[in-house]
């Protein structure tokens, strides 16, 4: 048993510190609870994005990268890095898995989709691993391959898609290979929260050929902006002359990222599959990583997962700690299989409980999201004094900050405010201990500098306030992963040599 029963790890979901400015949604909410553990507990900052969470310097954190290193209590070479790197040395041109779509393609006279998020910024994918599978067919001297745009607007400006497609046409330029064949927002292509009538959009625009047919990609924006349907809400545009997904082709999603990329997986790929009625074309399927535990023979994997030995969850199981994990559907990937090292088992000893997202088009709508009802399944847990650990998420900072609404991010904060005060005293009052932190930045930057909306993450570290433990100085220069070694340090139980990571005090 542990001498603080429990300690606790509260995430804010996009919360980031930036001085209070007329970008700064969460700045401008009242945030008594927050200001009060604050002025009363010991804080600093934590880096959540680039270099000190595994990603390329310069990059926006996102909660995939936080809760991984976070849960593993080290820095994790993230994908991004490790596709980057097999394109540099060359090996990327030598993937079995990748080859082995284009020569299914070739010996059955078929065709090769190229499926994913077009953009710069890394979260979910990249335009230039796209183009590196352009290059992969030039070298295989394939001709047939369409590529399947799924328009951002979401962690990039909202009418920002035609710069990004320019990027892709380099490729085919470059390479000599490739064409268009339709254009999808994210908002239906990659959904995450079983929507499954969005999906079934972009699913039949790729498959029936259901949605605008336009002359070239040009137009397709153009007429996407025209019906006031920015980047990520582009409905089906289907380039004229491309054919459908058809039987005997071979589809690779080069989206990295899994949670955003496994329904329309699961459509294409499941062999029992009851998201929606579907006409499924018998098609080879590749996904860049494990998207979910599936069938041999569903779908292939180009780059799989590397594993890492003595993360949080598996120390606390290991030493007879209950632990809990909660948060409402949007980020309970998140504190699950993300955080337990892109693994859907729970540990032994480890409970979840899934609060459901309310069923809105865009979280403006509804800012506090499922807070409320996370709050009180945290409360009754408390009640219950059964859990050495509890971990939860609050979405809300991140998921209305990606709608643009300044003044829904300001109240978004101010349910989280509440709903984090409400869990930390009643644990405190308990004796335990509470670490409030965040994953990466969003809602403290909701504008740009002409005063349009910006929907995309920032590169601004995250609080971190240590409640429950005495005055402790905090270090300065602290990172994700250094939030692990600081639980167990409360917990006192020995950090493993595999985390890299540091105590905060």
């Amino acid at each position: 048993m542990t001498e603080k029963r429990p300690v606790a790890l509260i995430i804010m979901d996009g919360w980031g510190v930036a001085p209070a400015s007329e970008k700064n949604a969460l700045a401008k909410a009242h945030t008594p609870n927050l200001d009060r553990y604050l002025s009363g507990y010991p804080n600093a900052l934590l880096k959540a994005h680039g270099l000190s969470v595994g990603l390329p310097e310069g990059n926006q954190g996102n909660s995939e990268v936080g809760h991984l290193n976070i849960g593993s209590g080290r820095i994790i070479k993230q994908m991004l890095v490790r596709i980057d790197s097999h394109i540099e040395d060359g090996s990327f041109y030598e993937n079995e898995v990748l080859k082995g779509a284009i020569d299914h393609c070739k010996k059955r006279r078929s065709r090769l989709h190229l499926m994913g998020l077009i953009q710069d910024q890394g979260v979910h994918a990249v335009t230039r691993h796209c183009n590196a599978l352009l290059m992969l067919c030039s070298k295989m001297d394939f001709d047939d391959v369409y590529v399947h745009v799924f328009s951002d607007g979401r962690d990039t400006p909202p009418r920002s898609a035609a710069g990004y497609i320019k990027d892709l046409e380099d490729g085919i330029n470059k390479a000599g290979r490739g064409k268009i064949g339709t254009i999808i927002g994210r908002y239906y292509a990659m959904d995450r929260d079983t929507n499954w009538d969005r999906v079934r959009i972009a699913y039949d625009g790729l498959t029936r050929l259901k949605g605008v047919v336009c002359t070239d990609w040009e137009k397709a924006i153009e007429s996407a902006y025209a019906a006031d349907e920015t980047d990520e809400f582009i409905k089906p545009r289907i380039i004229k002359g491309f054919p459908g997904i058809r039987d005997h082709d071979a589809v690779i999603n080069f989206n990295y990222r899994l949670d955003r990329a496994r329904e329309i997986t699961h459509a294409f790929a499941d062999i029992d599959f009851a998201g929606f009625e579907r006409e499924k074309p018998d098609i080879k399927y590749v996904g860049f990583t494990n998207y979910y535990d599936h069938d041999k023979g569903e779908f292939e994997v180009a780059f799989p997962p590397v594993r890492h030995r003595n993360i949080l969850g598996k120390v606390l199981a290991d030493h007879g700690l209950k632990q809990l994990r909660c948060a409402e559907t949007e980020k309970y990937a998140h504190v699950t299989f993300f955080f337990n090292d892109s693994d859907e088992t729970p540990f032994e000893g480890e409970e979840r409980i899934l609060v459901h997202s309310p069923k809105v088009a865009t979280y403006d709508l509804q800012p506090e999201m499922s807070a409320y009802e996370v709050r009180d399944k945290l409360l009754d847990a408390i009640c219950d004094e059964k859990y050495d650990v509890i971990i939860c998420n609050f979405a809300n900072a991140d998921m209305v900050g990606h709608t643009g609404v300044f003044d829904a991010v300001v109240k978004a904060g101010e349910a989280v405010d509440k709903c984090v005060g409400a869990v930390a005293d009643a644990l405190l009052v308990r004796g335990g201990a509470v670490i409030i932190t965040a994953d990466h930045g969003s809602g403290e930057c909701m504008l740009f500098d002409d005063g349009s909306p910006m929907t995309a993450h920032t590169t601004n570290p995250v609080p971190v306030i240590v409640c429950g433990v005495g005055n402790v100085k905090l270090i300065t220069d602290g990172k994700l992963c250094d939030l692990a070694p600081t639980m167990l340090k409360i917990l006192k139980i020995d950090q493993p040599v595999e985390m890299t990571g540091r105590s905060l005090f």
